[in-house]
């Protein structure tokens, strides 16, 4: 295997050899990326305690992975000029029926993190959504065999867990694409809920029922982390993590590897049966995006863009 990217140098090589729509069958790769933290936006000005500091500098708002994702929008916007962005984020799970974010005009913000500076509450992105875009992705959900429906920006999401209600793009999409598209874009952004069960199965097929969607213009973006367990922040930060977050971590690169659709499904899926899977995830719901994405673009090559430690980006379904 080639040397991953972590590096700048690295993973803009990465970035600047993924193949235009027009190299690439005529569909756009779906992406898996780590969406982060409210670290993200977490500015150096507003203070930053000792406990937080080793976190804030892999992933926070002057992080290799800020910089990374700066560098993700602006390739993907100027390689696919995507119509509409489809995103899927590990913080909104539905049970029985899939939702499709119809917000119009203008998306709202769904700040679902609490304990953070009060600037962290006042963060702007301002972006719409498109009805068409959304009644596109809900027919290609019922054809799959989902119950599907639009969610207008009246409808509160629904308590996935978290203890927050409302409607909204949640903090798994607006924080990374502030870096990815910064505060504004006129590109229509809507969000897909994950299948609440969690199973790599069931997220899969949910990547295959939007697969065609690629063909048309539309990005699917999936977002999670490869590495979330929130009871040990050790566990964030290679340095600190134990050692089989480290196994863990190389699992996931070793998965992803593989050139072989049947084979790279079969690896990926059997992550959810590795000893270190319910350390790295005590839930699911972070990693399970993964899938999503593998899934949508399950019938070609993979690409990893970017490895640093829990934090991924991957293209799925390359020429």
């Amino acid at each position: 295997m080639s040397t991953l990217p972590k590096t700048r140098e690295e993973w803009q090589g990465a970035l600047n050899s993924l193949p235009d729509t027009a190299k690439n069958g005529g569909e756009i790769p779906a992406f898996f990326f780590a969406h982060g933290s409210p670290v993200l936006a977490w500015e150096r000005k507003w203070g930053i305690s000792p406990q937080m500091m080793d976190m804030w500098k892999v992933s926070g708002h002057e992080s290799p992975h800020a910089l990374f994702l700066q560098d993700f929008g602006r390739v993907l916007l100027q390689q696919y000029k995507p119509r509409a962005i489809l995103v899927f984020s590990a913080h909104w799970e539905t049970s029985g029926t899939r939702l499709v974010t119809d917000y119009g005009n203008q998306n709202p913000l769904l700040f679902d993190y609490f304990g953070f500076p009060s600037e962290l509450y006042q963060l702007k992105f301002k972006s719409h959504g498109d009805s068409q875009v959304t009644d596109q992705i809900v027919s290609a959900l019922k054809k799959a065999g989902y119950n599907a429906r639009a969610s207008p920006v009246t409808e509160s999401r629904g308590d996935d867990g978290r203890g927050f209600e409302g409607p909204g793009l949640d903090h798994g999409v607006f924080l990374p694409f502030r870096h990815m598209f910064g505060e504004e874009t006129d590109v229509p952004i809507v969000q897909a809920s994950i299948d609440s069960n969690l199973s790599s199965e069931s997220e899969w097929r949910l990547g295959e029922a939007v697969e065609a969607l690629r063909s048309d213009g539309i990005l699917i973006l999936s977002g999670g982390l490869t590495i979330h367990n929130l009871r040990d922040f050790s566990s964030f930060v290679e340095s600190s993590a134990a050692p089989p977050y480290h196994a863990w971590d190389k699992a996931v690169d070793d998965a992803i590897a593989f050139q072989s659709p049947r084979e790279r499904k079969k690896a990926l899926i059997d992550l959810a049966a590795h000893p270190v899977y319910r350390l790295a995830h005590p839930r699911a719901e972070h990693f399970v995006p993964l899938y999503i994405a593998a899934g949508a673009g399950e019938n070609g090559k993979s690409k990893v863009l970017l490895a640093l430690f829990g934090l991924k980006a991957v293209a799925f379904g390359l020429e």
